[in-house]
């Protein structure tokens, strides 16, 4: 289980991603009407550059969904993480491990990212916990998500965690890598799975 001393604040990415994403499909004024929604007009001025309150991506992903409906919010959310998983890439992981995890055999990548991921966890889990089961297929256990905490659905909701995951394994485990996340504490299981197969 992964926690640390900043339990319950988490990375700006989780507020920077989703402007970016909702800008890029929705407009600027999408991303107005959505913060101000979420209690964050503050955002609009300067986007945050520190770690922030797990509160604050809470409200905003209830804002998204309530502004956009659930298939567009969802759209949006997968696109930010694809665009954090760029992020990370570009500026948190290291080349040289990039370069190892591009030649090692797609299971054992797949073992050693996952221990990166498991280290790394409490910048996007909060209070949340992170757990993974490096067997084939690869899974990774979120139980009390930020992204759908509080949330009732009859679909997954936590397609920002799916998008930063596919853009990691695609990028260093396996080019046709997918991930499902595959039950939703939404939906009401006891946490959120997300599957890694290709």
């Amino acid at each position: 289980m992964s926690s640390h001393p900043h339990h319950g604040r988490i990375g700006p990415n989780s507020i920077i991603r989703i402007a970016e994403a909702l800008a890029a499909q929705h407009g600027q004024a999408a991303v107005t009407e959505v913060f101000t929604a979420a209690g964050l007009p503050h955002y609009l001025a300067a986007l945050p550059t520190m770690m922030v309150p797990e509160e604050e991506t809470i409200a905003l992903h209830h804002a998204l969904r309530a502004q956009l409906g659930i298939p567009a919010a969802r759209a949006v959310a997968r696109d930010a993480g694809l665009r954090t998983g760029d992020y990370l890439l570009a500026n948190r992981i290291p080349r040289s491990a990039q370069r190892l995890l591009k030649i090692l055999p797609a299971r054992l990548a797949a073992r050693v990212l996952l221990k990166a991921i498991h280290g790394n966890a409490w910048t996007f889990i909060g209070s949340g916990v992170f757990e993974s089961d490096a067997s084939f297929p690869p899974l990774l256990f979120v139980t009390n998500s930020l992204i759908c905490r509080g949330a009732t659905a009859d679909e997954p909701l936590c397609d920002y965690y799916v998008g930063t995951f596919e853009r990691l394994f695609q990028q260093l485990v396996h080019k046709k890598a997918v991930v499902t996340e595959t039950a939703c504490a939404a939906k009401g299981d006891r946490r959120c799975v997300f599957a890694v197969r290709w």
